[in-house]
């Protein structure tokens, strides 16, 4: 099969459903230190904040209560947590980053780097951006990836994470 692939995994219900395309592994190992892509942008609202927040138990004041975020924190209201904007790297990575050709499944398998580096406040979009730094197959029939991650908030020139972030797939 020449070329990469797109695929279509949005389900009935509007969610992805995996990775939206495939590449060889010869294509990936030919992309190894470039750009392979950028996701679509994603507002986190306060709405999704304090569903985070009710879903994970954090109910520190600078995610929930935008009165006292915006008078005690030098944020100017609520921001998002950090754990959330780096949980959306999943959806981000369907939309940018493909899969292995073949593969039965992909996992995440953890970073070796996560810095968050900028506050995501109530309301802003955030965008992933992707570069593959390593790929290969190991015999035992996986492959890994590593790739550099950046978050990026719109309109701000620091990201608001960036990552060394390890996936890992099964043929």
């Amino acid at each position: 099969m020449g070329g990469s692939q797109s695929h279509n995994e949005i389900t009935s219900e509007g969610r992805m459903d995996g990775p939206i395309k495939t590449m060889s592994i010869a294509e990936l190992n030919a992309r190894v230190g470039s750009q392979m892509g950028v996701s679509d942008w994603f507002v986190l609202e306060q709405k999704t904040i304090d569903a985070f927040a009710d879903l994970t138990q954090d109910h520190y004041f600078i995610h929930i209560d935008p009165q006292r975020a915006a008078a005690e924190t030098p944020f100017g209201g609520t921001i998002a947590h950090g754990f959330l904007t780096m949980s959306m790297l999943a959806v981000m990575a369907y939309q940018a980053c493909p899969v292995v050709e073949s593969s039965k499944t992909n996992v995440n398998y953890g970073f070796n780097k996560l810095r968050f580096v900028a506050p995501v406040r109530s309301g802003s979009r955030i965008r992933g951006r992707f570069v593959l730094k390593n790929f290969e197959v190991h015999p035992s029939g996986r492959w890994q990836s590593v790739y550099d991650v950046k978050v990026e908030i719109e309109g701000e020139t620091k990201p608001a994470l960036v990552a060394e972030w390890i996936g890992a797939g099964f043929f």
